[in-house]
């Protein structure tokens, strides 16, 4: 096939005028054309430019090879690239396992489904242990915290099935390099699972929590009917290590499973198995991440500010942004997992501590727009070895426990207020989002003080890129830690732990992913190393 890109049509074309545009483009009559489909759809809404859509077409044509040597000069038209996955290797469905020697997943987030996946469709009935719930029953738990202001520890936004990303915008685009297409074997599998089709093609797709929640269920029910088991409400807490090699697993409740090759899919909240790693003596060092707040503005300001006339456009959708500032006391500040049309969430899974994010559902239809405003800090920020990052989140979470209030409310401020140093009493014009509630406060005592100065340089700076961002009545919520792992579990070009054989560190927790499709990503490359690392060990 011949991949044409940078196609330009109006955003209201009518459905024929993209068959009609290819033709154009190739310079070929219907009869030559045997069929197309859409590969990518972004859209230019600059303010002073007609509104369009620009695609990227596979297109199959006769004569493929004249035409693709007509146009061997042309950057927009090439080869389209072969983008199904091809699975590394595959046990025979006859082939008998050793049950007690069979690869073991810690977690069940994004990157522990697609391990587990792939591992389960290469033929190695993967077994999962999730410390978690399931995800309707996590989800009633978790409406417990934003309802009743009751936290369960074991369930709630960053643990059970599905993982963090659950409970989130359900973005599924990445920055990384995906030269093997893995991408996009995670957006067929979550297609397959009930995703719409579209996010194969959107330049940004996202899918929402709530369709997250159903997708999530048919992928375990994909990996059980393959052979493969979860286990619900089964916490490891510590590990079996023998001679630099794994040896199993230890639960909570006593229970000790034997293994050679357990792939670490921990999300990076999970400070208890990160503390009994350490203590077993696996390889881990600091990592720098961010932390910062939450800011809430009308969705329709960001709209008019990012599209101009186009605002409202429903073929557009909620517009967002991606904001960064270099500040003067050299931090680094920038917007994070922004959720348009979306509401700010409590993430905390500790008792006495507030931690907030973001979530939209697929609709993006909620008043108000929100991002993480971060600021980056490094291990010299926290020194003290790899734990030391945990415990400056948490002296940062327990702060602002205190400041809203000691009940789950989190503590907030009205942007004007923060700019000028003084606390907030009252609301504005924006409703802040968060439940179980906002209590207005000084957020000056909730952060650094590198922090604070950092963010009040930024937000002027934004907007200069986007007109009322800096709007007086925009709240800020806080705060915002858990932007990514505080830690690496350090692994080698063979996915393995540095000195421990069989240990498969993965996805964020280990620090190797940042949101769902690159954990996905991850959880496919590991699920690949450790498959070829079992059958040589088991069927050499």
């Amino acid at each position: 096939m011949i991949r044409i890109t940078e196609l330009r049509l109006p955003i209201d074309h009518a459905p024929e005028a993209l068959e009609a545009v290819i033709l154009k483009r190739l310079g070929i009559p219907p009869k030559e054309l045997l069929r197309f489909e859409l590969f990518k759809r972004s859209y230019d809404a600059r303010k002073n430019v007609a509104l369009a859509f620009i695609y990227s077409i596979d297109v199959s044509v006769k004569n493929e090879e004249s035409v693709l040597e007509r146009f061997k000069n042309d950057l927009h038209i090439r080869p389209s690239p072969d983008t199904s996955y091809k699975f590394i290797t595959k046990v025979s469905a006859s082939t008998t396992l050793n049950p007690s020697a069979r690869p073991i997943i810690v977690g069940f987030g994004p990157c522990g489904i697609f391990s587990a996946l792939l591992l389960a469709q290469m033929g190695l009935k993967p077994l999962v242990l999730e410390r978690g719930k399931k995800v309707r029953e996590r989800t009633q738990d978790t409406w417990g915290l934003w309802r009743k202001n009751i936290l369960n520890p074991e369930s709630n936004v960053q643990f059970g099935e599905g993982g963090a990303g659950t409970f989130s915008d359900g973005k599924l685009y990445s920055q990384i390099k995906d030269p093997k297409f893995y991408g996009r074997k995670v957006l067929m599998e979550f297609i397959k699972a009930g995703a719409p089709p579209e996010i194969l093609y959107v330049a940004k797709p996202h899918i929402g929590t709530f369709r997250l929640v159903g997708i999530v269920e048919r992928m375990r029910q994909e990996i059980i009917d393959l052979g493969g088991e979860v286990r619900f409400s089964q916490k490891v807490v510590g590990f079996d290590i023998q001679n630099e090699q794994i040896k199993g697993v230890r639960l909570e409740d006593g229970g000790v499973i034997a293994t050679e090759h357990v792939i670490l899919a921990l999300g990076h909240s999970a400070r208890d198995t990160f503390k009994a790693l350490y203590e077993a003596g696996v390889y881990m060092e600091a990592k720098p991440f961010s932390i910062g707040f939450r800011i809430e503005h009308p969705q329709s300001l960001i709209d008019r500010a990012r599209l101009g006339p186009h605002a409202g456009n429903p073929l557009i959708g909620a517009a967002d942004y991606k904001l960064v500032h270099h500040a003067k006391n050299g931090r680094s500040v920038y917007s994070f997992c922004m959720c348009p049309g979306g509401t700010v969430v409590a993430a905390t899974s500790e008792l006495n501590r507030v931690v907030t994010n973001g979530m939209s559902q697929y609709s993006r239809n909620e008043r108000n727009a929100n991002a993480g405003i971060v600021v980056g800090i490094t291990p010299d920020d926290f020194p003290g070895g790899p734990l030391a990052g945990i415990d400056f989140q948490r002296a940062i979470e327990s702060k602002a426990f205190e400041l809203g209030g000691s009940t789950y409310e989190a503590p907030g401020q009205l942007v004007g207020d923060f700019l000028e140093g003084r606390a907030s009493t009252k609301l504005g014009d924006v409703i802040p989002s968060y439940k179980p509630g906002v209590h207005l406060t000084d957020l000056a005592a909730s952060l650094p003080d590198y922090a604070i100065e950092a963010i009040r340089e930024a937000i002027p700076a934004f907007e200069k890129q986007i007109k009322g961002f800096s709007m007086k009545d925009a709240v800020l919520t806080g705060v915002e830690t858990r932007t990514s792992s505080p830690l690496r579990i350090t692994r080698g070009q063979n996915y393995q732990s540095l000195n421990i054989k069989g240990l498969y560190p993965a996805g964020e927790g280990a620090g190797y992913a940042g949101g769902i499709l690159s954990a996905g990503v991850d959880g496919i490359k590991v699920a690949e190393a450790v498959a070829l690392d079992y059958t040589q060990i088991n069927y050499p």
